[in-house]
């Protein structure tokens, strides 16, 4: 500070005032001191700043699974403009599907003083975050909910979803429908799982657990499931994808293959609609789950204590042709 003060020709009282916005400053020796600081690289710190005064810091803490995820991608985007439109900044990480590392993350943001935190969780255990609630900073979990505590949650109608694509493909003559989705240790992965049970039961179809394959979606997972679900003569003529990955892995496993069984993914995703034949998904707006949960999160910024929500966002199906294809 005594350099900048050096640089401008001011007291270190006045530069103080200019980095502290306080008023009383005259506008050009303002200029000045902030053309030195300029000149010699330093950075007003904005946390330490705040944390004297207990003031906002203007940041949120966002925590995904990974950015790199179109979802996800998708997500942080919604997220972002509402922040924008309150006038704070957003700062996002990825857990990678790892608890350790989501409690890493959580425990940053905090420490940064972020003004609040949205949370994609990877783990069930999040006891770690309640010294950080009652200290008054609101927490909202979204597309999965907390593990051990009660919080703020917005959902999608992950039941309902894959009790429609059930439906859907039986409604089109099949009956050896698979599930092919993530690890079942994952909410929506186990969700949508008993959505598959439940459609199964009410369209009077089988549910044959030798159809169900829930491992972590990657090709060499995904490839080899689709080489044990079209063998034999108890083949699947029908899957339900768990989730975008899912279905972007089985559709390059299904390039090779030379039985093409109807499918339905949940998800929709980029260029779905231009494959052949184009992709039969249960979609969900992306973008209203990112921005129904940061409006949830600022309503308690804004002084709403209220018993903790969990709001669910509707699903729908849009057919537009690998789920309407016929049994072989």
């Amino acid at each position: 500070m005594s350099d900048v003060a050096r640089l401008a020709g001011v007291s270190i009282k006045t530069v103080s005032r200019v980095v502290n916005d306080e008023p009383a400053v005259h506008p050009e020796t303002a200029d000045r001191v902030i053309a030195a600081i300029e000149q010699l690289g330093f950075r007003r710190n904005l946390g330490a700043r705040n944390l004297r005064r207990g003031s906002s810091s203007g940041t949120l803490g966002l925590i995904v699974e990974d950015v790199g995820n179109p979802f996800y991608s998708e997500l942080n985007r919604a997220v972002e403009r509402v922040a924008t439109s309150y006038g704070r900044q957003v700062l996002t990480g990825s857990s990678d599907e790892n608890r350790d590392r989501e409690r890493e993350l959580a425990l940053e943001f905090c420490a940064r003083r972020v003004d609040g935190m949205l949370i994609v969780p990877a783990g069930m255990q999040h006891g770690y975050l309640v010294p950080e609630m009652r200290a008054g900073t609101p927490v909202v979990f979204l597309d999965r909910p907390a593990g051990d505590i009660v919080a703020d949650t917005v959902l999608v109608d992950n039941i309902g979803g894959t009790v429609e694509a059930v439906t859907h493909l039986a409604a089109h003559g099949h009956r050896r429908v698979a599930f092919l989705a993530d690890s079942p240790d994952i909410f929506t992965a186990a969700e949508r799982l008993r959505g598959f049970r439940e459609g199964c039961a009410r369209a009077g179809i089988p549910y044959d657990e030798r159809l169900v394959i829930m491992r972590t979606p990657t090709e060499e997972n995904v490839g080899e499931a689709v080489r044990h679900l079209l063998a034999g003569p108890a083949a699947a003529t029908a899957v339900v994808a768990g989730n975008n990955r899912v279905t972007v892995h089985l559709l390059r496993a299904l390039a090779h293959a030379g039985t093409r069984p109807a499918l339905v993914g949940f998800d929709d995703f980029e260029l779905a609609d231009l494959l052949d034949p184009p992709v039969t998904v249960i979609a969900h707006n992306v973008s209203a789950l990112g921005e129904a949960a940061a409006e949830l999160l600022f309503a308690r910024l804004h002084g709403d204590q209220s018993t903790p929500r969990k709001v669910v966002l509707p699903v729908r199906l849009v057919p537009r042709g690998s789920g309407e294809v016929p049994p072989a």
